[in-house]
């Protein structure tokens, strides 16, 4: 646990030396994920992960000075003054916002919520909240339990026999079967879109994420969440699934400061364009997999 306290220290410093000073990405995602169950839980949670990933694949991947200044005046220009990331009132920290979320996060019961992102928000606030201990206020906390109690079931189908993920703590392992199955699904949702890829990533990294942190038994509490979700993953576009058209082909990566400003200001939708390449780094940084990294790096622009 030291250890990991320090890393995140250590990651600190470095965000600062990048532009990202004091976290405040960090911050204003909090301030998000917790007010998002008063608003629209769905969307304006992914506006508060979507800040933190983009915290951490700043610092995780030492992106340069400029991508990450790019970086954070997208959110200057479209989230960061709104009501949403509003300060919250001064409060004492709680010290068990770890436990208290992962209670809340394992009272799903194995059941698939909404493509998980009951445990890819618990993931992000437990990380925010580690890094910025302070923040850890009562009504954050409780606006984060709040916020994961409101997924819905979505597509909570038996888990297929054929399915056999890696224990989440085995990190090499888990990741090279998060990023196989991200890989598979890109060339299987051809033409519908690639959001069944970019969550496989997010849900798969956030329980990773969250093992690797030290909280294997909530991790571990979404074991038969995640196994459906790949089932249903498996099974490729159903009839009725609506033909989404692909993205064009790109040597652009989000590691890159062109890719950001060829975006545009107002395209960041509600946060992917940041969660998935967070996820899609971490992953390949913990599964040291260079011909699966190939094969990824190949076809990304259909996520990116």
């Amino acid at each position: 646990m030291l250890g990991s306290l320090t890393a995140d220290l250590d990651r600190c410093a470095v965000a600062e030396e990048r532009g990202l000073t004091q976290q405040r990405l960090v911050e204003l995602g909090l301030n998000a994920l917790a007010r998002a169950p008063e608003r629209s839980y769905f969307a304006d949670g992914h506006r508060g992960a979507s800040m933190i990933s983009a915290h951490l694949m700043c610092v995780d991947n030492d992106l340069g000075e400029s991508t990450t200044n790019r970086i954070v005046e997208l959110f200057d220009r479209n989230w960061a003054s709104t009501k949403l990331c509003d300060p919250f009132p001064p409060g004492d920290p709680v010290d068990d916002a770890a436990e208290r979320i992962g209670k809340k996060l394992a009272e799903g019961g194995g059941v698939l919520r909404e493509v998980g992102h009951d445990a890819i928000f618990a993931m992000h606030a437990i990380k925010g909240f580690r890094m910025l201990p302070e923040s850890a206020t009562a009504e954050r906390v409780e606006g984060v339990c709040n916020l994961i109690g409101e997924f819905k079931p979505w597509r909570d189908m038996a888990p297929s026999d054929d399915v056999e993920p890696p224990p989440f703590s085995d990190e090499v392992a888990s990741s090279r079967f998060v990023l196989k199955e991200a890989s598979d699904a890109i060339d299987r949702f051809t033409g519908f879109g690639q959001g069944f890829a970019g969550h496989m990533l997010t849900f798969g990294q956030s329980l990773v994420e969250m093992a690797a942190m030290g909280h294997i038994e909530w991790a571990e509490s979404c074991r038969t969440a995640f196994h459906k979700y790949v089932t249903v993953t498996r099974l490729g576009p159903q009839s009725g699934d609506r033909k989404i058209k692909d993205h064009r082909t790109s040597q652009l990566r989000p590691d890159d400061t062109e890719y950001w400003i060829k975006r545009g200001d107002k395209t960041l939708g509600i946060g992917h364009v940041f969660k998935y390449p967070y996820a899609y780094y971490d992953l390949l940084a913990r599964a040291n997999a260079p011909e699966l990294e190939r094969e990824l790096d190949a076809k990304a622009w259909q996520i990116f």
